[in-house]
């Protein structure tokens, strides 16, 4: 060993001593900070999106944004079971798109429940079974998730986050070669996103939509010439071989969840806002329900009509808008909204995703 790599190695050894105890230290402050609370939630998506934005605009490199946050999540997320181990409950089994976001929003899951529905996910949070739970609203290729829609406007939880997942499927296999797949399971959205690549390279083979990607990579291991597209961590978990990676039409394909929970959550300095509201049958009546948001200066990012369910066409307007509806501006549309819309139901205030 020469004389420059020991230096460098000593050098490493003395910098993990130090970090070692810079972050007992951390730990033993967040676990006072939770003391003097004397209650309330242990976690905090705005205090947690203020520390990781001030991480993000203090990085200098090498490491990347989203190695630093995935580093101070995970110790954070570890500080926070000094006080309790966070139930989140997600689309599962083990393996699917759900447990990936929930794991990175929450800097990995000591005590993840997996369900069998996106229902169940809502039920876990408003029964207090799980603490959070994680939930897919929509795709930057396929749009809305309209079952997450639908039970938003009743559900009695709160949005109190958003978690944004870059989404990469593989095509996973226990034979190793391609030419002998018979049938390709996917959950419906995935193999619409990968619609293309299909035509291509495996023209004329059955595709089977199934209720995730984690449950298609199962199948696949059990059945003699099936196929599964799925994230590397779902082939790993049911022992797959990769035969294709990165087969997303669009490279650019992510997925948008929303993080429930029983209470709201404080401004953070960039927040969001997700209202469903609905007109009263007039003419210019959806015009005149956004005005108050344009007079009031508050920016609408998102707009998205879905089927009320409870007459012939007749629809609820789900919208998002930037701000915290404890900003003044903010509180002031909604106050004007609430006097011209047939229902009006503030969905939460949360923290803009962080990377």
């Amino acid at each position: 060993m020469s004389d420059e790599l020991k230096k460098c190695r000593e050098q490493i050894d003395a910098i993990d001593d130090q970090m070692l105890k810079l972050v007992s230290e951390r730990a033993r402050l967040a676990h006072t900070i939770g003391n003097l609370k004397g209650g309330g939630p242990i976690y905090r998506p705005e205090r947690e999106a203020q520390v990781l934005r001030r991480l993000m605009d203090q990085n200098q490199g090498p490491l990347p944004d989203e190695a630093i946050t995935a580093i101070f999540r995970t110790i954070m997320s570890n500080c926070r079971t000094l006080e309790k181990a966070l139930s989140v409950a997600f689309l599962g089994p083990l393996g699917t798109y759900s447990e990936e976001a929930a794991s990175k929003q929450f800097g990995g899951l000591s005590h993840p429940v997996q369900c069998a529905s996106i229902d169940e996910v809502f039920q876990s949070v408003e029964a207090g079974t799980a603490d959070y739970g994680v939930v897919p609203v929509e795709n930057s290729t396929e749009g809305a998730i309209g079952r997450t829609l639908d039970l938003l406007l009743a559900t009695g939880a709160q949005i109190c986050g958003e978690v944004t997942l870059p989404v990469h499927h593989n095509l996973l296999g226990k034979s190793e070669d391609r030419s002998k797949i018979t049938k390709v399971f996917s959950h419906a959205q995935s193999l619409a996103q990968c619609h293309e690549w299909l035509n291509r390279n495996l023209p004329g083979v059955e595709r089977q939509a199934v209720a995730s990607n984690a449950e298609a990579a199962r199948l696949a291991g059990e059945m003699p010439g099936a196929a599964a597209i799925a994230s590397r961590r779902a082939g790993e978990l049911f022992g797959l071989n990769l035969l294709a990676e990165n087969i997303e039409d669009d490279p650019r394909n992510t997925t948008r969840f929303l993080v429930l929970s029983r209470h709201d959550v404080a401004p953070s300095g960039r927040d969001k806002t997700s209202l469903a509201m609905a007109t009263r049958n007039a003419p210019g009546a959806v015009v005149q329900l956004l005005e108050p948001l344009a007079r009031n200066g508050v920016s609408m990012t998102k707009f998205e009509s879905r089927p009320a369910h409870t007459g012939m066409w007749e629809y609820v307007f789900f919208v998002d808008i930037e701000g915290h509806r404890a900003d003044a501006k903010v509180s002031q549309a909604l106050d004007e909204l609430n006097g011209r819309a047939a229902f009006l139901k503030v969905l939460g205030s949360y923290p803009v995703a962080v990377i």
